[in-house]
């Protein structure tokens, strides 16, 4: 592999020669800079990143830790937050939590060790010191998806209560009144914030939300198959079940079939966090949608706005119901060939 020294000497000129002509100085005589790229050309020299780095305080990478690579949801967030930032000039380091506080940690730590530029984080819960301590010390962070009450930082989320009140009108407009959910972690902002945002809107119809019709889940496909589970073995079992997660909802499906039941005919099923899966099950699932896309490329944005010294903003995108046929909507009126 060429040096910078092979370049040097193959464009008749010295190494800090070289060295302002790939920084871009403005000393360089038009003649020099158009010898040493001749000469990077031929060589095929790529500058060291590592080396750079040292010189610039800058690695043009960023940190990003996300709950579960497993979770559709996240993988798409991944991939949209990687094409962001190769646009604008960066790398991405991933790190997969799996919902696990110690394991978030510990991505963290390894990427600030790394000297990544900035850290974009989909918290686990709301009380990692590691992560306050960043943030005091000045590391330019962005929280997507979930967040940390009180931490001074840009957010970029989706807001999703208008589209669970949309949500439950559909159902009530179906005739369902016993409701159930199966609620993410107490911990996490986003298991929280759908349970009170499906509460007030029951709340709009009059309609009660009992402690017995509330499944506690962790966002994994097990716990909303368990939940499930048990609104089943209930005396008077609830006619509509919404999982507040995609995974969640996969296992309160597997859950209902074990049990020989058909969705929507014995019970209704919707979920938080559309996937393209949920369009291929039987029936196709009614679900709440993210823009997840927009919101990775959003979180990016505002990370690099504030590695770049310009002020990010939080961002707040709306999510939005998409009706199936999971919940006992009628099916689609197929019209004959003239």
């Amino acid at each position: 592999m060429a040096s910078i020294k092979d370049v040097a000497a193959e464009a008749g000129v010295s190494v800090a020669t070289v060295s302002r002509v790939l920084n871009d100085h403005p000393s360089v005589s038009p003649e020099a800079r158009a010898r040493v790229l001749a000469a990077v050309e031929t060589l095929g020299y790529r500058p060291n990143a590592v080396a750079r780095s040292l010189r610039t305080d800058q690695t043009r990478t960023l940190g990003l830790v996300i709950s579960d690579v497993m979770n559709p949801y996240f993988t798409e967030l991944a991939r949209a937050v990687e094409e962001e930032a190769r646009a604008l000039g960066y790398s991405v380091i991933f790190g997969n939590a799996d919902e696990r506080p110690d394991l978030q940690d510990h991505h963290v730590r390894t990427l600030l060790d790394r000297r990544i530029d900035g850290l974009l984080v989909s918290p686990t819960d709301g009380g990692s010191p590691l992560m306050l301590d960043a943030v005091r010390a000045g590391t330019p962070m962005v929280f997507v998806d979930r967040w940390i009450p009180g931490v001074d930082v840009p957010v970029v989320r989706a807001d999703g209560r208008r589209a669970i009140r949309d949500l439950v009108s559909h159902l009530h407009g179906l005739g369902h009144s016993r409701l159930a959910i199966i609620a993410g972690p107490a911990a996490t902002t986003t298991g929280r914030e759908r349970v009170e945002a499906f509460r007030d809107a029951l709340r709009a119809y009059d309609l009660r939300l009992p402690e017995d019709h509330i499944g506690q889940g962790d966002f994994q496909a097990e716990s909303g198959r368990r939940a499930t589970e048990r609104f089943l073995d209930l005396p008077e079992p609830p006619e509509a079940v919404f999982a507040a997660d995609n995974l969640m909802a996969l296992g309160a499906l597997d859950a209902i079939r074990a049990r020989g039941m058909r969705v929507p005919d014995d019970i209704a099923l919707a979920a938080f966090d559309d996937i393209p899966w949920f369009t291929h099950t039987d029936p196709p699932i009614t679900a709440v949608a993210q823009p997840t896309g927009e919101l990775g490329r959003a979180a990016v944005r505002a990370l690099v706005d504030r590695i770049e010294g310009r002020a990010p903003r939080s961002v707040t995108l709306p999510a939005r119901l998409v009706v199936r046929r999971s919940c006992g909507e009628p099916s689609p009126v197929r019209r004959s060939e003239p």
